[in-house]
């Protein structure tokens, strides 16, 4: 692809022709925007040196080197398909920063407005236990952290690369002191017992899987793939979360589109699901009442 974004163009006209450009190819957007126009803007921003999430002024000039930088990453975005989160090597989720590349899916989840918004009120009492299961590069056990100052915060992955990448993110952070990491196949490895536990676990189904856009491609597999119905991980997550939580303890899980199999598959459960206002769905909430019940 040759040349784009003149040196000297506005940050405005930069978006403008790195969106149009987009539109040109057969890409996917879904790893942080969700349209051409905001992925322009953040491939923009980090090329000039800005922060994607804050305001710019728009009138302002591309330096020659960052006009060089916005045409590097739209001819490598459109001719390898790559997600941007991984071409520019962070992400953003719950309002921070994370360090993202192909060891962890790209933090993308409706869980960050239930953290945010301190988990919707269920959680009653402090300080807190909290378990992410399947915690990838570890965006949402850090977020719980930020959320809950005085919680102690536990991620497991099955995947060794996944808590590398997760290791880095907690030092970016300074939650050393705070954020603990545990290699386990759920909850092989896991002690203890938690007031939450939250997973934004695998649950593609095997048809879902086979027709991704060639942007899940640059993804591992362990974190998308869940078996025909996409429901294999889900399925030992309730069997085995009761064992693991307190009293009142309370299970969040994302299941994205096999939220319809899994009620199918499970109708004596009371799944409540939770509702966003920034869009999103297929994650619901249990109490351990209601999994000691089944």
């Amino acid at each position: 692809m040759n040349a784009v974004v003149r040196e000297n163009a506005t940050i405005e006209d930069a978006i403008r022709t790195v969106a149009k450009a987009l539109r040109t190819g057969d890409l996917y957007y879904g790893h942080g925007t969700d349209n051409a126009i905001d992925e322009a803007a953040w491939l923009v921003l980090v090329a000039a040196e800005l922060s994607p999430v804050l305001e710019p002024n728009y009138r302002a000039r591309l330096s020659p080197e960052a006009a060089e930088r916005c045409n590097r990453l739209l001819e490598k975005r459109v001719r390898e398909r790559k997600p941007l989160a991984y071409l520019t090597g962070s992400a953003w989720f719950a309002g921070h920063r994370f360090m993202s590349d192909e060891r962890a899916l790209v933090p993308r989840s409706p869980l960050a407005e239930f953290i945010v918004n301190d988990f919707f009120g269920v959680l009653d009492r402090d300080p807190l236990r909290i378990l992410d299961l399947c915690t990838g590069g570890g965006c949402i056990a850090i977020a719980c952290a930020y959320q809950r100052m005085d919680a102690e915060v536990v991620g497991s992955d099955l995947s060794p690369d996944a808590l590398e990448l997760a290791a880095e993110n907690v030092a970016l952070h300074g939650m050393l002191d705070r954020v603990s990491l545990v290699e386990s196949d759920l909850f092989a490895s896991i002690q203890g017992r938690f007031d939450l536990i939250i997973s934004n676990p695998p649950y593609v189904d095997a048809l879902d899987l086979a027709a991704m856009p060639a942007e899940f491609r640059h993804e591992p597999t362990l974190g998308l793939a869940s078996g025909v119905d996409g429901l294999d991980i889900t399925r030992r997550i309730l069997a085995e979360a009761a064992n693991h939580l307190t009293v009142n303890g309370v299970l969040v899980v994302e299941v994205g589109n096999s939220a319809e199999a899994l009620e199918q598959a499970m109708p004596e459960l009371p799944f409540q699901w939770l509702t966003f206002e920034a869009g999103g769905g297929g994650v619901f909430l249990l109490h351990r009442k209601d999994l000691n019940a089944r």
